[in-house]
C-alpha cells in the first residue's frame, strides 16, 4: 500500500507516492489548469494520482489514501475548500467531486499546515511533539504542530502568523489590513526595505551588483552584500533580521513549541539568517532564563508539500 500526496500550486500541481517510510518512490506533475472548469480540474487530478501510483507500481486499490495540501483554506472534516484564491477556488466540494473518479480516503489542509506536519515526521523537528514550522517568501505562511497533529483552529483559518498585526496602521498588505507581520518579515519585505534604502544612499553594493537598476533588487541581493559587509545593505539586513527575531519571540511567548522550523527561500541564505536570529530573538522572549526553542532550518525543501499532504488522515 502507498498513500498520494498532491502539492497544489499556482502554475504546477505535484503528485508524490510516497512509501511507509515516508520516501517518495514516485512523482507526476500537471499544469495548473485554471481555465479548464473545477469539475474538469479535478478529474485531472485524479487521473495522475492513478499514474502516480502505476509508476510506483500500484494499482488504484493500493492506494491507502490521498492528501492534498492547497494555498488557501479547507475545512478538513467536510473536504470543502473554502478559498484558494490561486486557483480560483470558492466554497468548492473538493472531496465530494474526487470521489466520482476515485473511491479513496482523500483529505485536504492548508500548504504550510502540510509543510509543518511532513518536517515533524520526517524532517528537522522529526521525534518533537509540538513545532512552528515559518515559511518565509513572498509572504509569511506558519504551520503549527501540538502533541504531533495540525492545530489550524476552530474553523479551519487559524496559524496565520503572517497576518497577525505587527504595526498598528503601518504598511498595507495584500490582505487588505495595514501592518500584517508579513509586510515586516518576508522576502518581500526585504525587498522593500532594500529599495527604499538604496533610493536614499546610492553607494552601495547592491545597486552595484544589480547595474544601478534597482527593479532588480531582490532579497538574494541584500542578503549577497550583506555578507560582504557593505554598510546599507548590513543596515538594511540588520533591521530586517530585527523584525523576524521579534515575530519568532512572539511565538514563544504564545505557544512554547520545542523547536521553531524556518522554510521558505529566503531559508536558503543558511547560518547567515539563522545565526543573527538566534542571537537577537532570546531578548524578546518572556522567559529567557528558561530554556528557549531552538531555531532550525527546513530540510525537506520541495518535498514537504508531498510528503505532508500524504500524510494527512
Amino acid at each position: 500500500m502507498i498513500r498520494i500526496g498532491i502539492d497544489v500550486g499556482g502554475t504546477g500541481i505535484q503528485f508524490g507516492a510516497v512509501d511507509k517510510d515516508l520516501k517518495i518512490i514516485a512523482e507526476e506533475s500537471i499544469p495548473t489548469n485554471t481555465h479548464l472548469s473545477i469539475p474538469e480540474q479535478i478529474a485531472q487530478m485524479a487521473a495522475a494520482v492513478v499514474t502516480t501510483a502505476a509508476r510506483a507500481g500500484f494499482s488504484p486499490d493500493q492506494i491507502e489514501s490521498v492528501g492534498v495540501g492547497i494555498p488557501g483554506i479547507a475545512n478538513p472534516k467536510t473536504g470543502e475548500i473554502d478559498r484558494c484564491p490561486n486557483m480560483g477556488w470558492f466554497h468548492v466540494p473538493f472531496r465530494e467531486e474526487f470521489l466520482k473518479h476515485l473511491s479513496i480516503p482523500l483529505f485536504i489542509e492548508n500548504d504550510a499546515n502540510v509543510a509543518a506536519l511532513a518536517e515533524s515526521v520526517a524532517g528537522v523537528s522529526a521525534g518533537t511533539s509540538s513545532s512552528v514550522f515559518v515559511t518565509i517568501g513572498t509572504g509569511i505562511g506558519s504551520g503549527i504542530i501540538i502533541n504531533g497533529k495540525i492545530w489550524s483552529g476552530f474553523h479551519g483559518v487559524g496559524s496565520e502568523l503572517g497576518h497577525t498585526i505587527f504595526e498598528l496602521n503601518g504598511v498595507p498588505c495584500t490582505c487588505g489590513n495595514r501592518g500584517c507581520l508579513e509586510r515586516y518579515c518576508s522576502a518581500t519585505a526585504l525587498i522593500r526595505m532594500g529599495r527604499e534604502a538604496v533610493a536614499l544612499r546610492q553607494d552601495t553594493e547592491i545597486l552595484r551588483s544589480v547595474g544601478n537598476d534597482i527593479t532588480k533588487v531582490e532579497a538574494r541581493t541584500i542578503i549577497d552584500a550583506a555578507r560582504q559587509n557593505d554598510p546599507v545593505a548590513v543596515e538594511v539586513y540588520t533591521r530586517w533580521i530585527h523584525q523576524l527575531a521579534q515575530a519568532l519571540a512572539n511565538i514563544v511567548n504564545f505557544l512554547d513549541p520545542e523547536v521553531i522550523v524556518l522554510g521558505g527561500g529566503v531559508s536558503k541564505a543558511g547560518s547567515f539568517l539563522l545565526e543573527p536570529l538566534q542571537r537577537e530573538y532570546a531578548s524578546y522572549v518572556l522567559y529567557n532564563d528558561l530554556p528557549i526553542p531552538e531555531i532550525k532550518l527546513a530540510v525537506l525543501g520541495s518535498e514537504a508539500g508531498i510528503i505532508g499532504a500524504a500524510m494527512l488522515s
